[in-house]
């Protein structure tokens, strides 16, 4: 999913496996439900599964009513009312899988003492104490990449201080490690107060604004994400199916290529001079680029000018991401602020 995608939904998106559905038609109808309706070619992109993949998960969710068709546009119905749906058809709707235990469906809402197969490649970790140990045994076989996406705006303690020794065994063998977040890195590294030392090996780490979910993925042949992105004690799915993690890697990578490196845009030391000043505190008091030239003497060209340099001057590509690097350095008040003053 591309980092511009609007998020759409906020209520935590329910696994349709547990009704039997399959692991790309619960891939495609969360990335609907998430992130809005959308043409299947566009599907193919974000998700970068093949079209007949795609085309097999949207024919298999409209079987089960979970998607509807608006033109072009594939939309996710209300996962409440898919699950109600589901639930009054019971169980004769369900696919049985190879290889389950009898009634899995149902205990997926339960917490459970170990995991539990759910089909070929594809398991219920269900619980963050039994994910962490998982980890530490899939760390110790890793030997060529770790990926890690992290959406969260704030590192969870425990899961924090497991993560600096699992990085340790990591870079000590060699491995190529890299985690993508939404954490700014001006105030050093968030991870050094959970034990990492200052000036050890860590990591590469790249910025973005926001990530469609929680992802981790091993030498590209094993991937866990959590049943829900609201509710992390639910537990996770460990998918080493393929193309599934295949398509996961490749969600990584995309939002890898297009993020930031932090550690290059807070060396920028920058200061404004007086005309930008003046520029900067009238957008952000909402003026327009129109009367902000009006009220400078100088034409929209001049304006548009006086920006681009600015977020040239910063590394930074919009001028959402503008106003943020501003911030960040204290060169912009916000408009409150300038109201109390006066």
């Amino acid at each position: 999913m591309r980092p511009h995608s609007r998020v759409v939904a906020t209520a935590p998106v329910p696994s349709l496996t547990r009704w039997g559905a399959s692991v790309d038609a619960d891939l495609v109808y969360r990335c609907l439900l998430v992130f809005g309706a959308r043409p299947a070619a566009t599907l193919e992109r974000d998700l970068g599964m093949q079209p007949l993949r795609v085309a097999h998960a949207l024919e298999e969710l409209a079987a089960m009513q979970a998607v509807g068709r608006r033109g072009t546009r594939w939309v996710a119905l209300p996962a409440a009312e898919v699950v109600r749906s589901l639930h009054r058809r019971g169980s004769a709707h369900r696919r049985p899988r190879a290889g389950c235990r009898p009634g899995w469906q149902p205990a997926l809402r339960e917490v459970l003492p170990e995991p539990i197969p759910l089909d070929d490649g594809l398991r219920h970790l269900p619980s963050r104490a039994l994910t962490r140990a998982r980890l530490r045994d899939l760390v110790a076989v890793v030997r060529h990449e770790h990926l890690t996406m992290n959406p969260e705006p704030a590192y969870e303690e425990e899961s924090a201080r497991s993560a600096v020794p699992m990085d340790r065994t990591l870079l000590s063998r060699g491995v190529r490690t890299r985690v993508l977040g939404v954490h700014s890195l001006d105030g050093g590294d968030p991870l050094t107060v959970h034990g990492r030392n200052p000036g050890e090996p860590r990591p590469d780490y790249r910025q973005t604004v926001n990530l469609p979910l929680k992802l981790i993925v091993m030498d590209r042949r094993v991937a866990l994400f959590p049943v829900s992105a609201e509710n992390l004690d639910a537990g996770y799915l460990e998918v080493s199916q393929a193309p599934v993690v295949s398509a996961l890697a490749a969600l990584f990578e995309r939002h890898w290529e297009s993020a930031g490196q932090p550690q290059e845009t807070i060396m920028r030391e920058t200061s404004l001079t007086p005309r930008e000043q003046v520029l900067v505190q009238l957008l952000a008091q909402g003026h327009t680029d129109a009367s902000a030239a009006q009220a400078l003497q100088i034409s929209q060209r001049s304006v548009s000018g006086i920006l681009r340099n600015l977020m040239d001057r910063l590394g930074v590509n919009n001028r959402f991401q503008l106003g943020l690097a501003l911030g960040a350095r204290h060169l912009l008040t916000p408009p409150s602020t300038m109201e109390e003053d006066r």
